[in-house]
């Protein structure tokens, strides 16, 4: 505990980060800042740029300079070596990555610690297939000796915009494939928590990252935010975040027709069925929801039971989330940490409280947590409603923090339809212990994502993203790399 609190402090000591863009570490032009504070107990960390519309168009420029430079001319061999260097200087530097994320967000160092893989993961993933790009020959039924064949080529410049709750893992998803395909990058991180952003340029900047192909500029995502969606200069824009605001960066993009990838928000079904271990599926449908405090797009907030396990399924998620360790995220035994700021924990309890009235049954938690160990933090307790029904506001409306709306279901036919009726279509779990059961589900289940027996699962090979109001566009995979291509057609007359 001493060790890392200690590590913490020397980490950030509340004074100014400059943001970075076109290689220089700068303030923002009208100098204001966004104060950094711990959610765990309020201590200021640091104050960065609070960037406009202005500072966008600088950084924006220097990455179309870059873009347009020297950086278009790297083979692909140099652009998989340099995301193997940055690699290594992420995992050189991990733990003062995990650091910074638990103090800026919150999330349990222990949580983050155990990221390295899927992080690591994707760099190197992206390296390889840095390489692996190429277009086709293609057989054309135009009279003559006609040669039609095409190339794969980067977009342009890409603008991202990530929200707090993974900020390591969420600035590589967006970066990597930029550089791993030459585009070059503008990336504006949460105003909620911006510093391991500012360390991940660092980092790759000491990994011999050219001058403006990354930019980071920090800021509000009505200032900043709206700024770089809108921006003409942009290429495409990814977007990680609330369905709300990537309707609005959608309409944005409309003007000059950029490409969009959104990655929004969710009400995920998690279904268990009466012949489900209940011994596995209880901690995984918990901490499908509880992982995070949260603060996940994926969670399994919508919680279906067989109606025969029902009641035996809740006395054991109750027992699950009453033992559960809530605290500063610093803290090595800390299972959950504190939600990102208070104004989302007041969000929080709104809803615990609409909930309530409404009719839904507290059966644990429900509550923000108050007394030694909480001060100045934002924390609210693990809690479970039962007697929920499919029109209650806390099972139609993303909540964002630790709370599930359990509802029993009779029959497969029935459970298929009530999965299905929401706008999202981010992700859903299942937990049978028979195969058709298990494939009828899953093909059924209208989502990017379908668990079986587990939950979180998510691989750099394997595709992640969401349909209907969840978004669309993919994440990871060979499928990623095509969202930061265009393809160009070349016929040739050899006649």
């Amino acid at each position: 505990m001493a060790e890392w609190g200690t590590r913490g402090d020397a980490l950030y000591d509340g004074g100014f980060l400059p943001m970075f863009v076109g290689g220089r570490w700068i303030p923002a032009l009208s100098g204001a800042v966004i104060e950094a504070r711990n959610p765990a107990n309020g201590r200021l960390l640091a104050t960065v740029p609070r960037a406009d519309g202005a500072d966008i168009d600088q950084a924006v420029a220097a990455a179309r300079r870059a873009f347009e430079g020297p950086w278009s001319r790297w083979t692909p061999f140099e652009r998989q070596a340099l995301l193997l260097r940055i690699a290594e200087r992420f995992e050189a530097e991990w733990e003062s990555l995990c650091l910074s994320d638990t103090l800026d967000m919150g999330m349990p160092i222990t949580r983050t610690l155990a990221n390295s893989r899927r992080v690591l993961g994707m760099l190197r993933f992206y390296a390889g297939q840095a390489v692996a790009l190429h277009g086709a020959t293609i057989p054309n039924s135009f009279p003559g000796e006609i040669l039609s064949q095409t190339v794969k080529e980067p977009i342009g410049v890409v603008g991202a915009i990530i929200p707090w709750n993974a900020p390591i893992a969420g600035s590589v998803w967006k970066i990597a494939p930029a550089l791993a395909t030459g585009c070059t990058v503008v990336l504006k991180p949460s105003e909620e928590a911006s510093l391991t952003v500012l360390m991940i340029a660092r980092l790759m900047a000491e990994a011999g990252l050219p001058d403006g192909v990354l930019n980071i500029v920090t800021g509000t995502g009505a200032e900043a935010g709206a700024a770089l969606a809108a921006h003409p200069g942009v290429d495409k824009i990814v977007f990680t975040g609330s369905t709300a605001t990537g309707q609005a960066i959608a309409r944005a993009a409309t003007g000059n027709l950029k490409h969009v990838s959104l990655e929004l928000g969710g009400k995920s079904p998690v279904i268990v069925c009466r012949d489900a271990d209940l011994d596995k599926a209880v901690p995984v449908a918990a901490m499908s929801v509880f992982a995070n405090s949260g603060q996940i797009c994926i969670a399994g907030s919508r919680l279906f039971v067989a109606r025969e396990i029902h009641d035996e399924f809740l006395t054991r998620l109750a027992a699950f989330a009453g033992a559960l360790k809530i605290g500063d995220g610093v803290l090595p035994e800390t299972e959950l940490g504190p939600i990102i700021s208070n104004r989302q924990a007041e969000r929080v309890e709104h809803f615990l409280g609409v909930g309530r009235d409404e009719g839904a049954r507290l059966v644990t938690g429900g509550a923000r947590l108050q007394g030694e160990g909480y001060h100045g933090g934002n924390f609210i307790a693990p809690t479970v409603f039962g007697d929920v029904t499919d029109e209650m506001t806390i099972a139609r409306q993303e909540i964002f923090g630790p709370v599930i709306s359990a509802l029993p279901f009779d029959d497969l036919e029935e459970v298929v339809r009530r999965a299905n009726d929401t706008p999202y279509g981010l992700a859903a779990g299942i937990f049978t212990n028979h195969l058709g059961t298990a494939h009828k589900l899953a093909r059924r289940i209208k989502a990017g994502t379908v668990w079986v027996n587990m939950y979180h699962a998510i691989d750099p090979a394997v595709p992640f993203g969401g349909v209907r109001m969840s978004g669309y566009g993919r994440e990871g995979g060979i499928e990623h790399m095509q969202e930061y291509l265009d393809t160009k057609a070349i016929w040739i007359n050899t006649d």
